[in-house]
């Protein structure tokens, strides 16, 4: 598989595993008191944009829901 398709917005791997997009998205920043899930390489921001590897999601949420 090529670059292009290992690496998606938060919104889209919500979708692709069946999670909400505040889940993906607390994963990759932490909240409250919890770190964050996803790993220095597995997630970064982009402006506004969080953009998460599909084995990072792999790893924290299980494989993806919809393969």
């Amino acid at each position: 598989m090529d670059a292009l398709h290992e690496i998606m917005t938060v919104a889209e791997a919500a979708a692709l595993w069946g999670k909400s997009v505040v889940t993906v998205r607390q994963a990759c920043t932490g909240y409250k008191k919890a770190a964050p899930r996803f790993r220095e390489n597995e997630a970064r921001q982009s402006g506004a944009t969080w953009l998460v590897t599909r084995d990072g999601m792999t790893r924290v949420f299980e494989p993806e829901k919809n393969s």
